[in-house]
C-alpha cells in the first residue's frame, strides 16, 4: 500500500489559491499575517490574581482600564502623525496602534482595590481577593 500526501488545494477548483487562504478562518494564524492582540499571563496567588499584559511601545497615559458589570476592560491606543515637507514633495504619514482585552472578574474580588503598574513594556494588574464567608458546619437539630 502506498501512502499519498493529502493536499486540500487540489480538491478545490479555484483560480488563485491565495484567496482560499484569505477566506479560510485560520488565516489569522498564517505566518504572513500579524495580530494586534498582546500576550497575556494570568496567575492566581493566595491573596489575589495577577494579570500581566505584554504591551511594549506604549506609555502609561495610553492605557485605559475600567470595570463594568464584573468585566475588567483594558485598552490602549497610540496615534502618531508625521509630516515632512521638502522642495518637491510633502510626506504625511499616520500610524495607529491599539488593542482591547476584556476579562471576567470572579465575584470574590475587591474591585475597589485593583492596582495597575506599567514598567518595561509590561502592564501588571493586581486584583486582590475578597474574604469569602465560611459557611457554618452542618449540625443536628433536636425536635422538642
Amino acid at each position: 500500500m502506498n501512502l499519498v500526501r493529502f493536499n486540500p488545494r487540489r480538491t478545490r477548483s479555484t483560480i488563485n489559491p491565495f484567496f482560499d487562504d484569505f477566506f479560510n478562518p485560520s488565516f489569522k494564524n498564517a505566518e504572513y499575517c500579524t495580530t494586534s492582540q498582546p500576550a497575556v499571563n494570568i496567575s492566581e496567588k493566595g491573596d489575589g490574581y495577577s494579570i500581566s499584559i505584554a504591551a511594549p511601545g506604549f506609555d502609561k497615559k495610553d492605557f485605559k482600564i475600567e470595570i463594568e458589570a464584573n468585566q475588567l476592560k483594558v485598552s490602549a491606543e497610540i496615534k502618531k502623525e508625521e509630516e515632512a515637507k521638502e522642495e518637491n514633495f510633502t510626506k504625511h504619514e499616520f500610524s495607529t496602534n491599539s488593542f482591547e482585552r476584556s476579562f471576567s472578574l470572579p465575584k470574590a474580588t475587591k474591585q475597589d482595590k485593583i492596582k495597575a503598574d506599567y514598567k518595561v513594556g509590561v502592564l501588571r494588574i493586581e486584583i486582590p481577593k475578597q474574604e469569602v464567608e465560611k459557611s457554618t458546619p452542618a449540625r443536628m437539630i433536636s425536635i422538642g
